[in-house]
């Protein structure tokens, strides 16, 4: 009998979405402006708390126009956590900039700041100082806050924070988007919410909002006619988009509680097998939405089972499983760059494997799960 398929993290609706998306319809307004795109805009604005918010229609391109934001050029460099999705890093080499990538630390798999002090000291002797650090908040777990901003604050470096995975997630009570000189949300279909594709840009000014808005929209000068003094980018989220958006906010809160269900069900369901380590947040003053969760295999002590063993097992099973992110400095098109750390990444990478997470996940998906991860091991 063919099985359904349990998806890593599927999008979740929750029910008001189309009614935002059948005003933008009956009021005409489909396009990248519209009052859905100010309503989506002014939630996520209020849900932070501070700073200003800019939808458009990626993550990765919140991530080209943070760079050009913080004043990144051709030739510049750009320090990269290297445990990150690709779209953390491609933006750089759209402007021409050098990315120089960095080892992750073990507690949050996240930015090391003692390998980062070390690489800006060594770029700075070599006269190459960096123009900006580009840190992740890697399966929504917040990265090392405090020690990460003393750094760039010593050497006077911007944090352009890569937050595509952590809306929700917080770092003593402070929303994860808030914390770098710029930050970078992300609605792909696989995230916490979902504007089908969108993402969003969170700058500390409304004057670097309109800034963002004003690159996004073609940079087009005030004028009767068509007018460009500078390369602007088709980067604005649509009202439609948007309207999908104003919907998703409205469960965000219940989507991440789903999650964390998720996660405390994987820590019960491994309590027993040695071995197998989940990955929790190292203590109180994080607050994780747990977009993923995610598990460490040792196959020493679980005699020879692998994470691909296991990979392969649910896949077996029509359930979708994923090893963690391949270190950008081990992928063919970023080998050739500059990395600094030794190889914590690279052990995460070989050992690791995201599980299923989604907020929608049913008891039968969860049985199902299950009963896979306890065959395999019980053998």
């Amino acid at each position: 009998m063919h099985k359904n398929k349990i998806w890593l993290s599927a999008p979740h609706m929750g029910g008001s979405e189309m009614k935002y998306v059948q005003e933008a319809f009956d009021s005409n307004w489909i396009a990248p402006v519209g009052l859905n795109i100010d309503c989506f805009e002014r939630d996520l604005e209020t849900y932070l708390g501070s700073h200003h918010v800019a939808v458009l229609n990626s993550g990765t391109a919140a991530i080209h126009l943070g760079l050009i934001l913080l004043g990144v050029q051709a030739g510049d460099t750009v320090i990269c956590q290297s445990m990150t999705f690709s779209a953390s890093a491609n933006p750089i080499l759209y402007l021409g900039a050098t990315p120089v990538f960095i080892d992750s630390e073990s507690e949050t798999w996240n930015l090391c700041p003692i390998v980062l002090e070390e690489a800006i000291v060594d770029l700075i002797a070599k006269e190459k100082k960096p123009k900006a650090i580009l840190a992740v908040h890697l399966y929504g777990i917040p990265y090392r806050i405090d020690e990460i901003r003393t750094v760039a604050d010593k050497y006077s470096i911007p944090i352009l924070e890569d937050s595509a995975e952590a809306l929700g997630s917080a770092y003593k009570g402070q929303k994860c988007g808030t914390f770098g000189d710029i930050g970078v949300f992300s609605f792909n279909g696989s995230k916490i919410i979902t504007t089908s594709g969108g993402g969003a840009i969170i700058t500390p000014s409304a004057a670097l909002k309109e800034r963002a808005i004003f690159l996004a929209t073609q940079a087009r000068d005030v004028a009767p006619h068509y007018q460009h003094s500078e390369i602007g980018y088709n980067y604005r989220m649509s009202n439609i988009s948007a309207g999908i958006g104003r919907g998703q906010m409205e469960v965000l809160d219940s989507h991440i509680s789903s999650r964390r269900r998720m996660h405390e069900f994987y820590l019960e369901l491994f309590r027993d097998i040695e071995g197998v380590t989940v990955f929790e947040v190292p203590n109180a003053n994080y607050f994780t939405n747990y977009w993923l969760t995610t598990i460490l295999i040792n196959p020493l002590v679980t005699n020879g089972i692998t994470r691909e063993t296991l990979r392969l097992a649910l896949e077996e099973e029509n359930i979708e499983s994923r090893p963690l992110w391949k270190p950008m400095h081990l992928q063919p098109v970023f080998c050739n760059y500059t990395y600094y750390g030794s190889a914590i990444a690279q052990t995460l990478f070989n050992t690791g494997l995201c599980l299923p997470s989604g907020s929608n996940l049913t008891t039968k998906d969860c049985s199902r799960i299950k009963s896979v991860v306890l065959q395999l091991f019980r053998k």
